[in-house]
């Protein structure tokens, strides 16, 4: 890893092609889960890709370098998710209080229909959900990524939480009636 490192320092061309290669389908399913879609993620990964090289001289050798990795792709997905901020108002369905825990339906789901689920949430719900739920970042580091006040993203992380049990619930007795 060391020399593939120090090759791309150098800025050379297969040790560039060697590094993304290595970590871009595991960086491509985290940027899936901060986008809205296909096109979205490929966008936050090759961004995200382009700071990993022009920062890798930052790069301090102390911690894991594929968490280092995951850490500008996470911060690019955020500032992708600032400067369109304006473009996701919030709709007078979201803001509804949401319903209870439908109990025992997120077992009997796939992982798939989860990150599915996830995706289809407004863009400031999924952002909180996958860095609180997902990424383990207190509400406090959260509130601070997004410029946002700690109960703001409480409030969102509990709303993104009632959206998908309803969506959980949907799926679930839809899936019952066709013999699933």
């Amino acid at each position: 890893m060391n020399d593939i490192i120090k090759g791309c320092l150098d800025e050379d061309r297969i040790s560039q092609e060697k590094l993304y290669k290595m970590f871009s389908s595991k960086m491509f399913g985290l940027c899936l889960q901060y986008s809205n879609n296909y096109d979205d993620a490929k966008d936050i990964l090759q961004e995200g890709f382009i700071k990993v090289f022009q920062k890798l001289g930052q790069f301090d050798h102390r911690g894991s370098f594929e968490g280092w990795i995951r850490r500008i792709m996470i911060n690019t997905a955020l500032e992708r998710y600032r400067s369109q901020l304006h473009l996701y108002p919030l709709t007078d369905q979201e803001m509804k209080k949401e319903e209870p825990l439908y109990e025992g339906v997120f077992e009997k789901l796939s992982a798939g229909d989860l990150i599915k689920l996830v995706q289809e949430l407004p863009p400031r719900y999924r952002m909180v959900f996958n860095l609180y739920a997902i990424e383990g970042y207190a509400h406090k580091e959260i509130s601070e990524m997004m410029g946002i006040t700690i109960g703001t993203s409480k409030s969102n992380l509990a709303r993104a939480r009632g959206i998908l049990q309803k969506k959980v619930k949907i799926l679930y007795h839809s899936s019952k009636n066709i013999g699933y």
